[in-house]
Formats: structure tokens, C-alpha cells, sequence
């Protein structure tokens, strides 16, 4: 079976390089690789050559998954931020998981070594387990045939990874791969950990209560 890789990108030359030299000695031709370019002016498109396909489409997370999920030619579709990195084992325990039409995420990691991160990370696999809804940094997989049946990724420019598998969690339970998946932990060093907790947390809180995500995506990347 083929996996569809798809990653989107805007301006991550740096860090979409360093995720392609992860997944080039794993692909083993039956991993895809899908970037799809959200509008980047620092030569990712450039970068994304390695790939098997790179496709354009404009700036939104939500609209550049999608695009890329009709497109990828792969039976499970795995979404992954350009930021995070993958290894063999991470890959390897992804496709031991893939049997009958299912959909899942990944324990998280973040890069950084302070100590409050560790204490953010653990936070945030338990509150996924608990939960059953990932994030778009916990590297969301899912069988074409679940996806199709939620109308594909929403293509909302912001939480369209909790809408996703607040959709795909009707349907089934998701499995977690238990080898991580390390993402960037820089928004955390940006703005400070307790900040950045708050900030998700009352944008996610906003969301559930009704809150247009276009104004939503306005407000968090400005």
C-alpha cells in the first residue's frame, strides 16, 4: 500500500529540508511525498524538488491539505508540518498500524530541552488520548476511505486539524503510534510557554463556541 505524505508549506525552506532528508531513506518507494506551496518567497518550492509532487495552491493550511489529499495518489494519507521531523521508527510503527481503513496521530515531541516542555508535551499526549483529537503537529494519518467519507480535509484557515478529527472521531476511534513525532518548539520560545498555552487554548475555546475561523486565522497570524 502506498502512504501520501502531505506537507504544507509557506515559507519553510529550512525546516522542509531537514523533513525531506528524515523521510528520504524510509520512502522505500512506497511512501509518497506531497508539498504543497502555500505562496513561499524563500525558495521552498526550490527545496521541495526531492519530492514526488509539488502542487500550488494559496496560503491556508486547511485549503492546502485538502488540495494535496486530492491529489496524493496514496490509499492513507499522512499529514505532517513541514517544522516536524520523522525517523525510521516513527515510520516503521505507521505502517505496522495500517491495516483495516482507519485514522490516528502521533505521540509529540517538541524539540526545544527546557524542562516546561517536557511538562507541555506530556500535557498535550494526554490531552489528545483523552480526548481522541489531535493536532495538525501530532502528524494526523488517515485511510482515504474515512476521509472521503467526512467530504475530505475542511478547508478552514484555521482548526481545520481539530475539525478534522472532530469529523473522522464519529466514525472510529483513532490509534496513536506511540514513537513520537518531533515538532518545532518555537512558538513556544516566542512567546513564552504559559502564553502560548492560554493563546491556543482561547482561540480553540472560540472556536467551539462559534467563531468564524476566517476571523479567527486573521487574528492568530497577524
Amino acid at each position: 500500500m502506498t502512504v501520501s505524505v502531505v506537507v504544507p508549506v509557506l515559507n519553510d525552506a529550512e525546516a522542509l529540508g531537514r523533513l525531506l532528508a528524515d523521510l528520504r531513506p524510509v520512502r522505500n518507494g512506497s511512501l509518497e511525498i506531497v508539498v504543497v506551496d502555500g505562496g513561499s518567497a524563500d525558495g521552498s518550492v526550490d527545496v521541495a524538488a526531492d519530492a514526488d509532487m509539488v502542487l500550488a495552491a494559496a496560503p491556508g493550511r486547511g485549503g492546502q491539505l485538502r488540495l494535496g489529499a486530492e491529489h496524493a495518489r496514496g490509499e492513507w494519507l499522512w499529514f505532517v508540518h513541514a517544522d516536524c521531523r520523522v525517523d525510521a521508527g516513527v515510520v516503521a510503527e505507521l505502517r505496522d498500524s495500517l491495516g483495516s481503513p482507519a485514522w490516528g496521530f502521533c505521540r509529540v515531541r517538541l524539540d526545544g530541552g527546557r524542562w516546561p516542555l517536557r511538562i507541555v508535551e506530556t500535557a498535550m499526549n494526554w490531552r489528545s488520548k483523552a480526548s481522541g483529537i489531535g493536532t495538525g503537529d501530532q502528524g494526523i494519518f488517515v485511510h482515504r476511505r474515512l476521509l472521503d467519507q467526512i467530504g475530505g480535509v475542511p478547508p478552514l484557515p484555521l482548526m481545520e486539524d481539530i475539525e478534522c478529527c472532530r469529523r473522522l472521531r464519529l466514525l472510529a476511534r483513532p490509534r496513536r503510534i506511540a514513537t513520537p513525532i518531533t515538532t518545532s518548539a518555537r512558538r513556544w520560545a516566542q512567546a513564552g510557554v504559559v502564553r502560548t498555552i492560554l493563546r491556543m487554548w482561547w482561540y480553540r475555546l472560540c472556536y467551539w463556541a462559534g467563531a468564524d475561523p476566517a476571523g479567527l486565522a486573521a487574528r492568530y497570524y497577524r
